[in-house]
């Protein structure tokens, strides 16, 4: 769990100085909204999960599913643009969402060993 509440943490960091130092700059398709708003919600999201991680939230691990999936979209935005920065932000975003996909798949495993197969709780 500490390595992706620092995964989450360096996401973050790496996304608003992205933006906020290189997006915003250049302009652009770097600077169209559809890309602001997706590495917003990927600052607000990797704080939110690692704050929930840290807290240990029971529910961390919905929120770590939410990260993962808002992550590998601000990745694929990212690489869509292109360039030595954006590339740097769009692998930092793949290494936080594989990471709290695994801690959403944790979550997961320990509620089925809890209370039986995944077959008995579909049913």
């Amino acid at each position: 769990m500490e390595q992706c509440i620092d995964l989450c943490w360096k996401c973050r960091h790496e996304c608003q100085s992205t933006l906020f130092t290189h997006c915003l700059v250049v302009g652009g398709k770097h600077a169209e909204a559809a890309h602001v708003n997706l590495m917003t919600d990927c600052i607000q999201i990797c704080q939110l999960a690692a704050d929930a991680m840290v807290r240990q939230s029971p529910m961390h691990a919905d929120i770590c599913h939410a990260c993962a999936e808002i992550c590998d979209a601000c990745a694929v935005s990212c690489e869509e643009i292109g360039g030595k920065e954006m590339k740097k932000c769009a692998d930092l975003c793949r290494q936080c969402a594989d990471h709290c996909r695994h801690m959403a798949g944790v979550k997961s495993l320990g509620h089925m060993s809890e209370g039986g197969d995944a077959n008995h709780i579909m049913a």
